[in-house]
């Protein structure tokens, strides 16, 4: 099958190599023994691909090896007491081995895909979207009537976070940089909208009567300390990742003064030992996809041998949406 793999650690412009590679076989990883193999028809492109084309990202597999955590594509076979069967379209997360003709999943973190959803849109959904939902419900506490301010909002996890918010019954307001990711923000189901690069603390302020319920923030760097002022009593930050390259500080009398709080969100991190946990975060966003709320935005498209260009976009910050590679022509 096709494949690229990334074969030195020198940044997406010369990491990836497209090559000839056998099948993988029918077992993955953290299910030894069993795994859902699926013909891929898109790959989804996410942050942690970039980091791993420089070995900065936590995963550290050895050279070389095939890239790429989600795919929408058709089930090829599945095992016994799995909930997809041969024939099934899905969205899967594989971890690794995604930018392939080709990948395995374990069982359970693989889903249905709604017929509203097409195979990229499918590529989209799983990290984003249960990103989000972990970290504004399970995490950020986040009820109904909260007001919630999303940084990087245009990018793959902040349409994913407006669109989970907006189905929880939530206010949202979006932070972007410029008028084209505004555009992409407000098609996610923002309410209202603000410029990273201007008084957005004053204006998150006076649009949220005083202060948010929750941040969201993707993006760490040095707009930290202005999320921190930006909270409501009882106001919570929950930390997705740290996008802008650096990785803040928290002067905790903030916290204390102000009745605040910081809370991480690692979702690979946490789910990948409860199978429970992430099939019951699966059902929650079927019911938000049913009712209209989620509808994963797909941004640049690119063919597989054109993934360095993909990755470079999202280095460069320059993506909307869900950037993906069509697999399968």
């Amino acid at each position: 099958m096709r494949a690229l793999q990334i074969t030195e650690l020198t940044g997406p412009d010369t990491a990836l190599k497209l090559v000839d590679v056998p099948e993988p076989e029918a077992s993955h990883f953290l299910t030894p023994g069993s795994g859902v193999v699926v013909d891929v028809h898109v790959a989804g492109v996410s942050f942690p691909e970039v980091l791993q084309t420089r070995g900065e990202y936590q995963v550290k597999p050895p050279l070389p090896f095939v890239p790429g955590s989600e795919v929408g594509g058709i089930v090829r076979s599945a095992p016994d007491g799995a909930a997809v069967r041969a024939g099934d379209r899905v969205a899967a997360f594989c971890m690794l081995g995604g930018f392939a003709e080709v990948a395995v999943s374990p069982e359970f973190l693989t889903f249905k895909l709604p017929d509203a959803l097409d195979f990229a849109q499918g590529a989209a959904l799983i990290l984003n979207y249960h990103t989000a939902y972990f970290s504004l419900k399970l995490r950020g506490r986040l009820a109904e009537g909260e007001t919630v301010l999303v940084h990087g909002a245009a990018g793959g996890v902040g349409t994913a976070a407006l669109q989970i918010a907006k189905g929880l019954g939530a206010k949202t307001i979006a932070v972007v940089s410029s008028d084209e990711k505004e555009s992409v923000a407000r098609d996610a189901g923002a309410d209202e909208v603000v410029r990273s690069t201007g008084r957005w603390k004053e204006e998150v302020k006076e649009l949220s009567g005083g202060g948010v319920d929750i941040v969201l923030d993707p993006v760490g760097g040095d707009r930290f300390t202005d999320s921190l002022r930006s909270l409501r009593e009882g106001g919570r930050i929950v930390v997705v990742g740290f996008t802008g390259g650096s990785i803040p500080e928290v002067k905790v009398n903030r916290l204390l003064l102000n009745n605040t709080e910081v809370i991480g969100a690692g979702w690979g991190g946490y789910i990948m030992s409860k199978p429970d946990v992430n099939r019951q975060i699966g059902a929650a966003i079927d019911e938000l996809i049913t009712a209209g709320f989620v509808q994963p935005i797909v941004g640049d498209r690119f063919p597989l041998d054109r993934a360095a260009d993909a990755l470079k976009l999202i280095d460069g910050r320059g993506a909307t949406g869900k950037v993906v590679l069509d697999v399968r022509e």
